[in-house]
């Protein structure tokens, strides 16, 4: 792609509409409308996606298998329900860098955490603790804390939390290393989220992962902000588990079944403690119903109950529009929607007060005053997609993600005018002054 010099103002965000090569993605999905019939700019893909209007047709095909053919549809449907959730494991092992061995789509995003940890937190009287950032997704803190007081031990001395510096909204990675050797000794378990859902800052996982296991620490990640949002090669990263959801950026609808990686170093540790449930179990002896409990290779090997076939329809639906789809726009919008902000933002500080500044705010200050460069496998070695120093899209700077999954908005949609501006209130960002947005 072509280097386009940014330009703020609308006229410019006209025009680039024109040109955007992934345009007709839209007309793909299901937009909420106005009170005048009209379709709302949708910025709230990392809170729930939009639905593809392919979903119905792949829903309807299961029902009406479900009304023809009974239980016989678990062998002789057009797509056998048996086998159904095999066939999301292509795309999904593409999505997040795996080995098809290494994935599996099952039960929801904490459910999973929980089984990760069943098996990759072990601690021990040295060696018991978790580190997590702070301000992680409630539901991740829960489940950290509970499992520390499963094992016998107390949150406040073994958890953990990696905070930004005084007056900083984000971690830098300096930080997270030289926490985790100074600590690593005593950390059972590296937890978090490849994407902060407050900041937006998208992690150095590599790094981390590369750190953690200098340190004899078990590394999983939380992808509920990454997966269909970032790039990511889990398998070559080499973390030992990651898990997500499937209802934001992958838009496979309300409560969609999450996602889950283990490593293939793993695929063969029958020994590894685990939650046993009879679809992990070896597929060749299943309905022979054994007392002896014998875990399939691989991630499959942690699934508990059968799939739910209606709630992954609509998943195969979206998950069929991300084989389709580039992504190389979703950067372009991304650095155009922050140079945007950055520019008003600049425009209007000297009009406030210092400390009125909001965190959103603040947040914009530290990524613009802290570019940096980073190879893109995507693009290509130092390219600039926006006729601005290279993007870094995995970095500790990289403060909002707009391409939210692949029903994108127009890139007018993405820049704003100047008497806009855009704020984060609790993870959720707001476009003000913009008629017919939902945030």
């Amino acid at each position: 792609m072509t280097a386009i010099p940014f330009q703020d103002g609308e006229d410019f965000a006209l025009a680039m509409d024109m040109r955007d090569p992934i345009a007709h993605f839209r007309k793909r999905f299901c937009f909420p409308k106005t009170k005048d019939g009209e379709e709302c700019i949708y910025l709230c893909g990392h809170s729930l996606g939009l639905q593809p209007k392919s979903a119905r047709s792949y829903i309807d095909q299961e029902l009406l298998e479900w009304a023809n053919l009974g239980v016989e549809g678990h062998f002789h449907a057009k797509n056998p329900w048996m086998p159904y959730h095999r066939l999301l494991t292509r795309e999904t092992a593409e999505l997040v860098g795996a080995e098809a061995a290494e994935v599996v789509v099952m039960n929801s995003l904490t459910v999973n955490l929980h089984l990760m940890m069943t098996s990759f937190y072990r601690p021990a009287k040295d060696r018991h603790k978790i580190l997590v950032e702070r301000g992680a997704f409630p539901s991740d803190q829960y489940a950290v804390k509970s499992q520390i007081h499963f094992h016998g031990f107390n949150p406040s001395s073994s958890l953990l939390e990696l905070a930004p510096r005084d007056g900083e909204s984000c971690l830098r990675g300096e930080d997270i290393e030289s926490l985790i050797d100074r600590e690593g000794d005593s950390i059972a378990l590296i937890l978090l989220g490849g994407v902060n859902y407050v900041t937006g800052q998208a992690f150095d996982m590599a790094g981390i992962t590369k750190a953690g296991q200098r340190k004899g620490c078990v590394v999983g990640f939380d992808l509920a902000h990454a997966a269909g949002n970032i790039p990511l090669c889990l398998h070559d990263w080499g973390a030992d588990f990651a898990v997500w959801c499937s209802y934001k950026y992958l838009n496979g609808g309300p409560g969609c079944v999450a996602g889950c990686f283990v490593h293939e170093r793993h695929a063969r540790a029958w020994k590894l403690p685990r939650f046993a449930g009879w679809w992990g179990h070896d597929e060749r002896t299943r309905f022979q119903m054994g007392p002896d409990f014998r875990p399939m290779l691989g991630a499959e090997g942690w699934q508990l109950s059968n799939p739910p076939i209606l709630a992954l329809a609509p998943l195969r639906a979206s998950m069929e529009i991300f084989s389709d789809s580039p992504r190389i726009w979703s950067f372009y919008l991304s650095d155009s929607l922050l140079q945007s902000s950055v520019s008003s933002r600049r425009a209007s500080m000297a009009e406030e007060a210092p400390n009125s500044r909001s965190r959103f705010h603040q947040a914009v200050e530290n990524c613009a005053n802290n570019w940096r460069t980073m190879e893109s496998p995507e693009i290509g070695a130092n390219r600039t997609l926006s006729g601005l120093p290279p993007r870094p899209y995995i970095t500790r700077f990289r403060m909002f993600i707009v391409l939210f999954c692949v029903s994108p908005p127009r890139f007018s949609e993405s820049i704003t005018p100047p008497r806009s501006v855009l704020l984060s209130y609790r993870g959720n960002t707001r476009l003000q002054s913009c008629k017919h947005t939902i945030c």
